[in-house]
């Protein structure tokens, strides 16, 4: 996986063509500590699709640029365009791959 920050978020993400996962989160949010592991498992599964992540306490600017209002949050980019996100409630590994496979 990926690690953004704000000097790469932009090349990794928003100038990359294809399908990029990227999972929004912080060391203070339980949710998505415990969520990351099984987004992380799924990166085997889905080679087409590249899979990063974004600490939001490192790099709020970004996570707001991207309307990232709460966590978890994980989001999927197409051609550098959000065109998808399970959040919240709904972030479960089952929603994240339901939400690869419909893009694919």
């Amino acid at each position: 996986m990926i690690v953004l920050d704000k000097e790469n978020f932009e090349s990794e993400v928003l100038q990359t063509e294809g399908l990029v996962l990227v999972d929004y989160w912080n060391e203070g949010c339980e949710p998505c500590k415990a969520l990351l592991p099984l987004v992380e498992a799924l990166e085997s599964e889905y080679s087409t699709v590249k899979f990063c992540k974004l600490n939001t306490s490192q790099a709020r600017r970004v996570a707001i640029s991207q309307r990232v209002m709460g966590l978890p949050n994980i989001s999927l980019y197409k051609d550098g365009k959000k065109i998808d996100e399970v959040t919240k409630e709904t972030a479960s590994k089952e929603n994240v791959e339901a939400m690869i496979q419909k893009h694919l």
